[in-house]
């Protein structure tokens, strides 16, 4: 009996046939994947960067809004300044929020310098500002977190006394300068505005670029003057952490005053 042919073998060489894939069918998935991939994420970047873009111009159209209202009468509705006032472009984001952010701006009244007063803005009204100003020229930005750490307190205090305590005090107290002008105390301001008074040089203060102080030694400063805030004195009451100045006045009147109370009244006791 002939053998018959296996037909079983047949068909399923056939099926495996059948079922194989094309070498280069991997290749084209993995294409697909790919693009399909890229497209969604540039769609995703690009609708994130327009809505980004769209609310940035609209803080400076708030800010532009704000400024026209309230500034644009000293500084010039361009920003050019005036007799009354210095011109604002390329100041940078990082002068309005320290002058409006303190409430030194809007100007109260005109004298040796802009003094510290309660803040007549939102914070919100005060980035909206800070952006318009930062928009027609270039300037210092607001300083991020990042910037305000600092990691060496004892150099930071090595360095405010070399740079600032012979207007600030050595404990950050202030002191009077000349023509009616004076130095702030330093004790709880926000580390923003210390950074931003570094960078810019409000009023009599010189500017401080990161060619003079870096940046990790401006966090470093900062770290120390928020070390005297949180640090109680350790040689007891302070006495406004004025000084020689303070302390020979209190000698004066306290303790000459009592010595001479003293002598009194052994006298008036003898007689």
């Amino acid at each position: 009996m002939a053998n018959k042919p296996d037909t079983t073998a047949q068909k399923s060489t056939v099926r495996r046939d059948r079922g194989r894939r094309h070498p280069l069918a991997t290749v084209a998935l993995i294409l697909v994947g790919l693009v399909g991939t890229g497209g969604a994420y540039a769609l995703f970047t690009t609708s994130a960067t327009a809505e980004t873009s769209a609310q940035a111009q609209a803080q400076i159209d708030e800010g532009a809004k704000l400024f026209a209202a309230n500034c644009a009468t000293c500084h010039g509705l361009n920003l050019q300044g005036t007799t009354q006032a210095p011109s604002l472009i390329g100041v940078g984001a990082a002068s309005v929020d320290f002058q409006v952010g303190t409430g030194r701006m809007p100007l109260a009244a005109t004298g040796p310098q802009a003094e510290q007063k309660p803040v007549q803005f939102t914070d919100e009204q005060v980035k909206a500002l800070a952006a318009y100003v930062a928009s027609t020229g270039p300037g210092p930005a607001i300083p991020t977190a990042d910037q305000l750490e600092g990691k060496n307190t004892a150099e930071g205090a090595e360095l405010f006394r070399i740079n600032c305590a012979m207007c600030h005090n050595v404990a950050g107290a202030g002191g009077a300068l000349t023509g009616g002008k004076f130095a702030p105390p330093l004790a709880g301001v926000s580390a923003t505005h210390i950074y931003e008074a570094m960078i810019t040089g409000p009023q009599n203060m010189p500017v401080f670029n990161d060619a003079n102080i870096s940046p990790e030694d401006k966090a470093n400063i900062i770290s120390y003057l928020k070390y005297l805030d949180e640090t109680p004195s350790v040689g007891g009451y302070g006495l406004g952490n004025l000084g020689p100045v303070s302390e020979g006045l209190f000698i004066w009147i306290f303790g000459l005053g009592a010595i001479v109370g003293i002598t009194i009244w052994l006298t008036a006791k003898s007689n």
